[in-house]
């Protein structure tokens, strides 16, 4: 496995991380524009994420406004 990958596609505004060099068996999408790449034994190879700079705008502005209403953080199990 050579080192992950990150390619931004501008035009497409298409935002892909390659973590493998593996091909592409499947895919499972794992939130609205945000899909998981699995090779062949279903173990993941990358992640595309559409619509990427609306995608990563809300994120931030989630966590920003998180922090600043401070909410409550969820504690994992």
């Amino acid at each position: 496995m050579r080192k992950a990958r990150l390619s931004y596609f501008e035009k497409e505004d298409v935002l892909h991380l390659a973590i493998s060099d593996e091909p592409e068996a499947g895919s499972i999408e794992v939130s609205p524009n945000v899909t998981a790449e699995l090779n062949a034994e279903g173990a993941l190879i990358g992640i595309e994420i559409l619509s990427a700079s609306t995608f990563i705008r809300d994120s931030i502005l989630e966590t920003v406004q998180g922090r600043l209403l401070d909410l409550p953080r969820v504690q994992s199990a």
